[in-house]
């Protein structure tokens, strides 16, 4: 019965974190109750209807649209501009990749495409490269996690189709040189996507409030496609994306087009066929709802506690380092006194959530408005923290142990033993271990060899969407 489903679906959910927006700090992007309400109502007015025909619904054509529209004019595109929603970041970048192989095998004739990413590019870009058959080619950063245009060009090869640049990289908040990459893409007469994911919808706000951010957008010549997430912080429901091009000539590579099916001329803009038309309306609604003014508000808040974090931080936590010089309100800590994973797992305990980083072991930090309404709490909170980490406790020394054993043992050790020591080591705590990652991470990265890794994750997946 509903009552019986809807009852076990509660009692489930009641399982999970109990946690507050604001002790998210990541994965949730927050402008208000109010903002959710109004992107529930939007999306539920179009619960069941299908975005995969844009005639057959008139109205979801015309939201469609005008966010693009709006999008565009957010990255200072021209008339030529053009743009589709997707279902999120990933999406987006998947379909930049495709256009740009496709366009290069038409134009360049280029069958054995190449992509040049900095090291800090988000993953999608090596699932893209993966699944549409693109040689991933990376590019080292500099001491600031920042892009170096020199050693992006020294791999330019005739066989590039696509160079990627972030506005910012997701692990440490850094905006690349965007402007300085453009113009070796625009030398080379090669494509170049810049991935905006999670700052387009708060690095334009920003500028206008007078932040120093740097030209990322369609105001760089050289720059021939942008990625936008709506559900980041243009606060819509999970599952709202845009990818943009300069021109329609570009983006006409992005479409599939099947005209010799028997159940009609099949046409599709994305990779979904069936397209959500709840998310579309919802980001409608929400980009309405918040205006510019909203917008505004809500980056300025945002932007402001990120800066009261980074302040408090470097200058009353001795301990702990910001990586690179962040510019908008993404960051990341690391440590060479105390070890990071053990801060993040003392800060889970206070309830607080957050993303483990490696390379070098870090801790990353997604603000948003609500993070306002605890910004003393938590960075006293990390104070007390950092403090009882210093302290050699039994489960630090175990914890100490562990890893000096992981450094001689995985070296030797058959790797089903090595997958039992890793499993042993997230235990480690007593009874809240499963919540206790550190001595897991700090294992995962003295691994000698990432195929080890790889096939101890897939195994975990396998067993993740299994059970």
């Amino acid at each position: 019965s509903e009552t019986e489903v809807i009852n076990t679906m509660q009692e489930l959910k009641s399982s999970d974190p109990h946690l507050e927006y604001y002790q998210f700090f990541s994965l949730i992007y927050f402008a208000g109750h109010d903002v959710i309400e109004v992107a529930r109502k939007a999306y539920n007015l179009y619960f069941s209807e299908n975005a995969l025909n844009p005639t057959a619904f008139p109205s979801l054509r015309r939201y469609e649209n005008e966010v693009v529209s709006m999008c565009i004019n957010l990255m200072n595109g021209d008339e030529n501009a053009r743009g589709n929603m997707t279902s999120g970041g990933t999406e987006s970048i998947l379909l930049a990749v495709k256009t740009a192989r496709d366009y290069a095998k038409k134009h360049k004739n280029i069958t054995k495409p190449e992509m040049i990413i900095p090291k800090t590019a988000h993953p999608a870009f090596n699932k893209a490269g993966h699944y549409f058959g693109v040689k991933v080619i990376t590019a080292e950063t500099d001491d600031n996690f920042q892009a170096i245009p020199e050693k992006i060009e020294e791999k330019i090869t005739e066989n590039t189709i696509l160079i990627v640049g972030s506005a910012p990289s997701y692990p440490q908040g850094i905006i690349d040189p965007i402007e300085e990459i453009g113009k070796i893409a625009e030398k080379h007469n090669i494509l170049f996507h810049v991935d905006a994911c999670v700052g387009g919808f708060i690095l334009p706000f920003l500028e206008k409030l007078g932040a120093d951010i740097p030209t990322f957008d369609f105001r760089v010549p050289g720059v021939t496609s942008i990625s936008m997430d709506i559900h980041k912080y243009g606060y819509a429901p999970k599952g709202a994306s845009v990818i943009l091009y300069r021109d329609k000539e570009i983006r006409k590579f992005q479409f599939f087009v099947y005209t010799e099916w028997i159940g009609g001329i099949y046409g599709s803009p994305g990779i979904p066929g069936t397209r959500s038309a709840g998310s579309i309306a919802a980001a409608w609604a929400v980009i309405n709802y918040l205006g510019e003014e909203g917008y505004l508000k809500a980056s300025k808040t945002a932007y402001e506690t990120t800066q009261f974090f980074l302040k408090k931080i470097r200058e009353e936590i001795p301990e702990l380092q910001i990586q690179g010089d962040p510019k908008a309100t993404l960051f990341a800590i690391t440590s060479d006194v105390v070890d990071i994973y053990a801060i993040a797992d003392e800060l889970n305990q206070l309830g607080y959530h957050m993303d483990r980083q490696q390379f070098p072991p870090s801790i990353h930090f997604t603000i948003h408005p609500a993070h306002a309404q605890i910004k003393e709490k938590f960075i006293e909170d990390l104070k007390n923290v950092v403090a009882k980490v210093k302290k050699q406790t039994f489960r630090n020394t175990t914890r100490t142990i562990l890893l000096k054993l992981a450094k001689t043992a995985t070296r030797v050790l058959p790797k089903n033993l090595v997958s039992k020591l890793t499993v042993l080591s997230s235990k480690i705590g007593g009874k809240d271990g499963p919540k206790r990652k550190a001595a897991m991470y700090g294992m995962m990265g003295e691994l000698p060899n990432r195929d080890d890794l790889n096939e101890m994750v897939l195994e975990f997946m396998d067993k993740l969407f299994s059970e």
